[in-house]
């Protein structure tokens, strides 16, 4: 049964082995969100399962993510990508389902991913899941802000 738990845990923090792609794991994962987004949402864009979707990969993917990373005695191991797919699909929450949106989310997100400008940066000290977790949810919630007032400005 430990076995099962730790294949389930290994599983979702490197969201369905995505983070053991040997080049930017991150940025796949991120991008693989973008395609899911884009095949699930069609046209109109319901909130109800992007926002019920966050918050499971944040609960879940977050207490995976901390069992993982204690398993590997690392703080914040790069295989860990759940939490680059909890970002990249805040970031995507409301936006039509048109290439030009979803790409400048990705670049925005991944930008703020890899930069960490503070106080995004200070999010990575919050305890294992947590501190895995919350600096890509603020990096996230930041890219699409930008990319819902981008286009709210843009014709």
């Amino acid at each position: 049964m430990e076995s099962l738990i730790r294949a389930a845990r290994r599983t979702l923090a490197t969201f369905f082995g995505l983070g053991f792609f040997p080049i930017a794991p991150g940025t796949l994962t991120s991008f693989v969100v973008i395609l899911l987004y884009k095949i699930l949402a069609v046209d109109r864009v319901s909130l109800a399962w992007p926002v019920a979707a966050v918050g499971v990969l944040f609960v879940v993917g977050g207490l995976a993510a901390e069992g993982y990373a204690r398993e590997l005695n690392q703080r914040d191991p790069g295989r860990i990508v759940v939490d680059e797919a909890c970002g990249q699909l805040i970031a995507l929450v409301g936006l039509r389902a048109a290439w030009q949106p979803l790409l400048v989310s990705f670049v925005l997100f991944r930008g703020l991913d890899i930069l960490k400008p503070n106080p995004i940066r200070k999010l990575e000290l919050l305890p294992w899941g947590w501190g895995i977790m919350a600096d890509d949810v603020a990096a996230g919630l930041v890219a699409g802000l930008l990319t819902h007032g981008l286009f709210l400005i843009l014709p």
